[in-house]
C-alpha cells in the first residue's frame, strides 16, 4: 500500500471541478503587424514556439482539476483554434460567434452551454502566465467561492504603477479571498504611483470565476434585454453542426459590452482571490519586450538582425535583414510587406497607422 498524507487526501477529494471557458479573438492592432485582424496574437508564437492561446490550454490541461474546456471563438478563427487544440485538448468544445459582440454574450453563450452547476472559469486567450502553479491554485481558491454565488475576479499582484491596466480594490476578507470594495477604471500616473502605495489595490486580469447558473441570474437582473437576445440566438442554434454555433440573426442584435461593465461593476456579489502568477496581457510592443529575454545591452533581436551602439531597442524581423545603429529603446518590425518602426514610449499609439486598421 502507497502511503499518503492524509492532507493532501483530503485536498485532492475537496477539488472542484472547473470548465475553462478560453475567449478568443481581437482586432490585431495593439501588436500590427505581426498581429492582424485575420490571425491575432493569441494564435501566433510571440513568446517561443507555443502560441499564447495554446499556452492558455495547457494551464488547464490538467483534468483531475479541469474539464474539457468550452472555446468561444469567431467564424473567422476557428481555422486557427480547432488545430491548436488538437494536441492537448482534442476533447474541447467550441462555441462559434458570428460577429463579435464583446465579453458578457461570449460567456453567456458558454453558460447556456453548461450545467447551472458547473463553475466556469473565464480565461483570455492572449495573456501570458509564468506560474502555472499559482494560476491552478487561484483557479481552485476562486472555484470555491464562486460555488456559494460569488462572481469572482482574479486580483493580479500589482508591481507596477501601470496606468493602462483596470484595478480592483480589495474590501472585507471572504473564505480564501476578499469581497470586491470596487473597481476602478484605468488610472493616470499619480493615481497608480497611489495605489501601488497603498497596497489594498490589484489589477484586473479579466480572469473569472463563477457558476454558470448564478453568472446567467447576474446577467438577467443587471442586462434583461441582453439576457433574452442571447437566449434567443443560442436556442435557435444550429442542431446539425458539431459545435455551438448560434444563430447568427438573432446574435447580431445583442447589444456589445463587456462583462465588467455589463455585470461585475453592477452585482452586489462581486469577490476575487489574490494571485502572483508573472502575468501580462502582452498588450502592446513594450510589454512584449519585457517578456523576451533581452542580451547584451538590453537588446533583443527576433529573425535576422543587428543592434549596434545601441541599447534597450528590439528587433522583430520575418526575413529581410534589419541593422539598427545608435537608436536607443526603439522597436523594428517587419512582417512580409509591412515595416514598424516606433520607440517604445509611442508602442500605444500603434493601432493609430492606418495599414493596422486595413490589414
Amino acid at each position: 500500500m502507497i502511503w499518503q498524507d492524509p492532507a493532501e487526501s483530503r485536498m485532492e477529494q475537496a477539488l472542484i471541478n472547473i470548465v475553462p471557458v478560453i475567449l478568443c479573438g481581437g482586432s490585431g492592432t495593439r501588436l500590427w503587424p505581426r498581429s492582424r485582424s485575420t490571425k491575432p496574437k493569441p494564435f501566433i508564437p510571440l513568446l517561443g514556439d507555443q502560441t499564447l492561446f495554446q499556452a492558455t490550454i495547457a494551464r488547464c490541461s490538467d483534468r483531475t482539476q479541469f474539464s474539457p474546456p468550452i472555446v468561444v471563438v469567431g467564424e473567422k478563427h476557428l481555422e486557427f483554434a480547432k488545430p491548436q487544440t488538437s494536441e492537448t485538448a482534442p476533447d474541447a468544445r467550441f462555441v462559434v460567434e458570428p460577429m463579435g459582440r464583446n465579453t458578457a454574450p461570449a460567456i453567456a453563450l458558454a453558460a447556456l452551454a453548461l450545467d447551472p452547476n458547473e463553475v466556469m472559469l473565464v480565461c483570455p486567450s492572449d495573456h501570458h502566465i509564468i506560474d502555472t502553479q499559482a494560476f491552478r491554485a487561484a483557479a481552485q481558491s476562486a472555484a470555491e467561492i464562486a460555488s456559494e454565488d460569488w462572481l469572482v475576479a482574479f486580483g493580479i499582484a500589482a508591481t507596477a504603477p501601470e496606468t493602462g491596466y483596470g484595478y480592483i480594490r480589495r474590501g472585507e476578507p471572504l473564505g480564501g479571498g476578499y469581497r470586491v470594495h470596487s473597481f476602478v477604471e484605468k488610472p493616470d500616473l499619480e493615481t497608480a504611483l497611489q495605489f501601488l502605495a497603498e497596497g489594498n489595490y490589484a489589477w484586473n486580469g479579466g480572469i473569472f470565476a463563477f457558476r454558470a447558473g448564478f453568472f446567467l441570474a447576474e446577467l438577467e437582473r443587471h442586462r434583461p434585454d441582453m439576457a433574452e437576445k442571447v437566449r434567443a440566438a443560442y436556442a435557435r442554434r444550429d442542431a446539425n453542426s458539431e459545435d455551438i454555433r448560434p444563430d447568427a440573426e438573432s446574435f447580431a442584435k445583442v447589444e456589445k459590452e463587456s462583462v465588467d461593465y455589463a455585470i461585475m461593476e453592477n452585482t452586489d456579489r462581486a469577490a476575487m482571490v489574490d494571485v502572483s502568477m508573472g502575468w501580462s496581457d502582452i498588450g502592446n510592443w513594450d510589454a512584449l519586450y519585457a517578456e523576451r529575454k533581452a542580451g547584451a545591452d538590453s537588446n533583443v533581436i527576433i529573425g535576422p538582425g543587428e543592434i549596434i551602439g545601441a541599447q534597450g531597442s528590439m528587433i522583430d524581423s520575418d526575413g529581410p535583414h534589419v541593422t539598427l545603429i545608435g537608436a536607443d529603446d526603439v522597436v523594428i518590425v517587419v512582417d512580409g510587406d509591412d515595416v514598424l518602426v516606433t520607440a517604445r514610449s509611442a508602442v500605444q499609439r500603434v493601432g493609430e497607422a492606418s495599414r493596422c486598421k486595413n490589414p
